[in-house]
């Protein structure tokens, strides 16, 4: 169904676009977009199309880094037990097998902890830390978790045992009685984490996976004693990138600054990865030949390694990516496979059931300011991805809860412009846990205050959520001609790659196109349009997702306005431009 949008487009300076597209050598609308970046200077745009590793921060920089890595170089040297303590998702997944990789290559003997996600729930737990103690470990570092974990943190404490947390998401935070925000943090050795209070770290969204490659730059620092790494760890450096692009592209983390140089070279480093486990699971997605993008990583590579850990274990996957041998690592890559095709099943299922509550609770979601969906049939690994398709459709913040047992867990994800985790801190009297960050979040719900969760968030959206953020907003670059679309125009805007948050892909509005034909409905269900379109001389395809309702209004010489993402078609051997229309405004 196509849902109206708003746009939003930036105000242009053609003569600023211009001169600095002389400068670059390259198109006035790249430059265009380029200066839509805050991109003003040649140095700035330069380092953007090309990014370096040189351009990388200093491990030093980042929080309490240097003390974490002076301790587990300590750990290596000493011979002591390592375990590294991580999450269940992609990021997590990735950053431990990151920091694994680090500490195997400089000569120590790690293990590895990964909590179940339905059995033990999101994050550090006491009776997985008290069992790690119990074990014999001599030091515990988390990597992707740990920094809301004040309880479990004391366990460690109380055995002796030092515990360093490496993390990412958001903290949690009180207001003191100077009406400030002092965040409430575990106590251990050392936490790292790029957002600490009175942090000068150049990067505020490092996830997960990018923290631990720091670290792990960083214990590569303090074992040869200088600010260089040796030969041997530069090169494993090298090949941690593709792990760290992996983890940087699912947790959706804006792809700016160091978070693009690490997915641009990880990107690049994938299809040539020594790592066994990371050729596995490229193979059992049917990318061997292919060249690999964001979207490959984001939506083929990254829900196989999210499956584990959603229907059944993540250590499977994390073995997978660290001690597994080929043929292991080629079994567990195709288990993943299967896993991914049965969570795809579920999803499907809660989905439809979730459509139908919602109609048959009789709340229209226009009426209301958010979404908020429980029910005891639900698989709690797949209510999140479930509850990312809601938003998609209404544009709402959505929370979707599994019941088992009179608890509720729960996951959210969020619209820009709401912060979904200081909503649930607004709720907080009724959940029992909850932790993320401003778009997603997870949380634990006695099943007896789900309603009064349900109206407290919906109570919360109504006083904060502007009303004019519910209408979805389509981001658009700039205006262009017809006439401008070619091979070079699409080649040109390749160069803006990895694209995701923070870097999308540029969409661009045509106005004033005449329909060349009447639009014809294609795919199985109908439910998208072909079109033909003329500017002036120019003419071209393009096909519209979800537009099929549009059909009878989209007669020949109707005039239109159109946001579009330029395309290369390929099809039999043959190759031409066409558009993906993103949005159709009538005229």
């Amino acid at each position: 169904m196509h849902t109206p949008k708003r746009w939003n487009m930036p105000q242009v300076d053609a003569e600023a676009a211009r001169g600095l597209a002389d400068r670059l050598n390259t198109s006035p609308l790249l430059a265009q977009i380029l200066l839509n970046h805050g991109l003003m200077d040649v140095e700035s745009c330069q380092s953007f199309l090309r990014p370096s590793l040189k351009s990388l921060h200093e491990p030093a920089s980042l929080p309490n880094l240097q003390i974490a890595a002076e301790r587990i170089a300590k750990a290596i040297r000493d011979g002591q037990s390592i375990v590294i303590y991580g999450d269940y998702d992609v990021d997590g997944i990735t950053a431990t097998s990151i920091l694994w990789h680090a500490i195997r290559t400089l000569g120590g003997k790690p293990s590895y902890y990964i909590p179940h996600r339905i059995e033990e729930g999101y994050g550090l737990n006491a009776e997985a830390i008290a069992q790690i103690c119990d074990q014999g470990a001599g030091l515990i570092v988390t990597v992707d978790c740990g920094v809301t974990a004040t309880g479990p943190a004391g366990v460690a404490a109380e055995r002796g045992v030092d515990l360093i947390i490496t993390d990412h998401h958001d903290l949690h935070e009180h207001v003191d009685d100077q009406g400030n925000r002092v965040a409430d943090l575990p106590v251990c050795h050392s936490i790292v984490h790029p957002r600490l209070s009175g942090s000068k770290y150049q990067n505020p969204y490092l996830c997960g996976a990018g923290v631990a490659f720091k670290l792990a730059w960083g214990i590569g620092q303090a074992m040869n004693g200088a600010a260089k790494v040796d030969d041997a760890f530069r090169a494993f450096l090298l090949e941690a990138t593709a792990l760290a692009a992996l983890g940087t592209i699912a947790d959706v983390v804006p792809l700016v600054g160091e978070n693009r140089i690490l997915a641009h070279y990880g990107l690049g480093g994938l299809k040539q990865s020594n790592l066994i486990g990371v050729q596995a699971l490229i193979e059992s997605a049917n990318l061997t030949d292919q060249k690999l993008d964001s979207y490959h990583v984001g939506f083929l590579l990254a829900p196989r390694l999210n499956a584990c850990g959603r229907m059944g274990h993540a250590r499977l996957a994390v073995r997978m990516l660290t001690d597994a041998d080929q043929a292991k690592s080629l079994e567990i890559a195709q288990y993943l496979e299967k896993q991914n095709r049965l969570r795809q099943q579920i999803e499907r299922k809660i989905l439809e059931e979730a459509l139908g509550q919602i109609q048959s609770q009789g709340r229209d979601p226009n009426e209301r300011r958010s979404i908020v969906l429980g029910s005891a049939d639900w698989h709690p690994g797949v209510i999140g991805i479930v509850a990312s398709r809601l938003v998609e459709r209404f544009n709402r913040p959505t929370i979707m809860v599994a019941m088992t047992n009179g608890h509720g867990q729960g996951s959210g994800r969020s619209i820009a412009g709401f912060h979904l985790l200081r909503a649930l801190e607004s709720c907080h009297d009724c959940l029992e846990t909850y932790g993320g960050h401003e778009m997603a979040a997870g949380l634990k719900v006695q099943s007896s205050r789900f309603e009064e969760f349900q109206e407290a968030f919906e109570e919360h959206a109504r006083a904060s959520l502007d009303p004019q953020l519910l209408v979805p907003e389509l981001a658009i670059e700039c205006q262009m001609e017809l006439s401008q679309v070619n091979v070079g125009l699409v080649n040109d805007l390749k160069r803006l790659e990895p694209f995701g948050n923070g870097n999308r892909r540029p969409i661009l509005c045509c106005r004033g196109v005449e329909m060349a034909r009447p639009a014809r409905r294609v795919g199985k269900t109908g439910d998208h349009l072909q079109l033909l379109v003329k500017q002036g001389d120019a003419m071209m395809k393009g096909i519209a997702f979800g537009a099929g309702d549009l059909m009878d209004q989209l007669t020949a010489g109707r005039r239109v306005d159109l946001a579009v993402e330029p395309t290369i078609n390929e099809y039999n051997g043959r190759s031409s431009v066409e558009l993906n229309v993103k949005d159709i405004q009538l005229i």
